[in-house]
């Protein structure tokens, strides 16, 4: 099963607040807020919703193919890719601009405040998904990640006029969509994925109510948090999956992108949705334990000896035949 992610592409800042941000804001100042904070801690990481996502799948085998726009200072990054299992040869580098920044700082409750520069990214509405499936022998499936506006638009509706699967994913760009951008990435998408608060947020901007949603795509695919994941369907049971016990909580950035790399690994083995979502919720703990969206590794037996505390054998002989 040959799966393209498109997305961002972007080298993250991570920054440690030893407080709470919850203790700075004044609650009748919240309007004209105005705050600096004297962070710890700074590291600097390779990132991008579409390359974090890439990068989990290539752990575990399924060569993804990434689809974004970077600057000519890609190429370290690109170098990084190819060693873990990723097919950069669809990602348009820009001839004027850097790849994209994403900024971030993480409180002690680990809740987050972070900003997002472009660059590059913008270029991504040039990029042809055709030009794509002509050069890997078809595409089965484009996750459409948080990216250039214009460029999710253009992705979806190609998806669409060439009948090609897609999953809607707007993650980080929803706050600046409005209910109308929202609806048209959404409609018949094979797969929805959001948090819990994006889920109130994109039922909140379309106007469409909860069951209006899940009968406009095929599966929906809400995460939970430390409750795991939630997948629902028309007609089917609601399917719930927990995540194992972690043993560190280190930074949050890129749990999520850690879950759909797994969720879509399933996908491309053909493992059932409850599979599907064990293995993200497992990748997605590992990420958790781990400073950086991409700094973890996976090592085969370390990562079913914990599949299988978490999820029992049955499940863990399933996923271990396809676990490279």
């Amino acid at each position: 099963m040959r799966i393209a992610v498109t997305g961002s592409i972007a080298t993250d800042h991570l920054m440690t607040f030893p407080g709470r941000f919850a203790d700075q804001l004044v609650a009748d100042q919240l309007h004209t807020v105005s705050l600096s904070f004297l962070v710890d801690q700074l590291d600097v990481r390779r990132g991008g919703v579409a390359a974090n996502i890439c990068f989990g799948m290539g752990q575990l085998g399924t060569e993804p193919i990434l689809v974004g726009a970077a600057g000519n200072d890609f190429e370290e990054y690109r170098a990084w890719l190819d060693r873990h299992g990723v097919d950069t040869r669809s990602v348009r580098i820009s001839e004027v601009l850097h790849t994209a920044r994403f900024v971030c700082t993480t409180d002690a409750d680990h809740n987050q405040i972070g900003s997002f520069y472009t660059g590059a990214m913008s270029e991504a509405r040039l990029i042809e998904l055709q030009h794509v499936a002509e050069r890997v022998g078809g595409l089965d499936l484009v996750l459409i990640g948080a990216d250039d506006p214009e460029a999710m638009i253009r992705h979806t509706e190609e998806c669409r006029s060439r009948g090609i699967p897609f999953g809607a994913d707007f993650s980080q760009q929803i706050a600046r969509m409005d209910g109308d951008a929202i609806r048209t990435l959404m409609e018949g998408a094979a797969y929805l994925f959001s948090n819990e608060y994006e889920k109130g947020l994109i039922e909140s901007k379309t106007g469409w109510t909860d069951e209006e949603i899940l009968a406009k795509v095929g599966t929906r695919v809400t995460t939970l948090g430390a409750s795991g994941v939630r997948i629902e369907r028309v007609g089917e049971p609601t399917i719930e999956v927990g995540v194992p016990e972690e043993n560190a909580k280190a930074d949050p950035t890129g749990v999520g992108d850690a879950f759909r790399a797994g969720f879509l690994s399933g996908l491309a083995w053909g493992v059932g949705l409850e599979r599907a979502a064990q293995i993200g919720c497992m990748l997605a703990t590992l990420v958790i334990e781990t400073v950086g969206t991409q700094e973890y590794e996976l090592h085969r037996s370390h990562f079913m000896d914990r599949f299988t505390k978490a999820y029992g054998h049955e499940a863990a002989a399933e996923v271990q035949q396809h676990l490279v």
